[in-house]
């Protein structure tokens, strides 16, 4: 797979029907490594070793409701009261990152109310805080630390 903007990790793959899989962590199986998959692999072992987030407080590839649609996030992170910490939309490394891309995180947001957003396609990365008085998000530099401790 392609090299992607985060720090190596490790992975346990498998062939499954000729197709490659990639073991997930969060959900516990192995999943289909798709190029949209392999970043969303980085970014979970990204959020466990580089920022210590809590494996039990992130979720992976949930249906949600948006206007009737049944849509799926890609990664959030929970706080221990059940709010939404982080909301991670994540796309292929050949996806370009687009006002169309964060209007789709914005949608989903508008239901989720996640106090951070996250975009990515693994070679670039986009972090932002929201501003719900202002209805706007401000740019971040990084991520920052879960608020509490594990």
């Amino acid at each position: 797979m392609q090299q992607l903007n985060f720090p190596s990790y490790s992975f346990r793959f498998k062939n499954n029907e000729n197709k490659v899989a990639i073991f997930d962590e969060i959900r516990k199986k192995f999943m289909i490594l798709t190029p949209e998959e392999w970043v969303r692999q980085n970014v979970v072992r990204f959020l466990l070793e580089e920022k210590k987030y809590s494996k039990s407080y992130i979720n992976v590839e949930k249906l949600i409701k948006i206007n009737d649609l049944n849509k799926r996030y890609d990664i959030v992170v929970f706080q221990p009261n059940g709010e939404i910490f982080l909301l991670i939309e994540c796309k292929a490394p050949e996806v370009q990152i687009t006002q169309q891309t964060f209007d789709q995180i914005a949608r989903y947001n508008l239901v989720l109310n996640a106090q951070y957003l996250m975009v990515t396609n693994g070679l670039n990365h986009y972090f932002c805080q929201m501003d719900f008085e202002n209805e706007k998000y401000n740019f971040l530099k990084e991520l920052p630390d879960y608020p509490i401790n594990k």
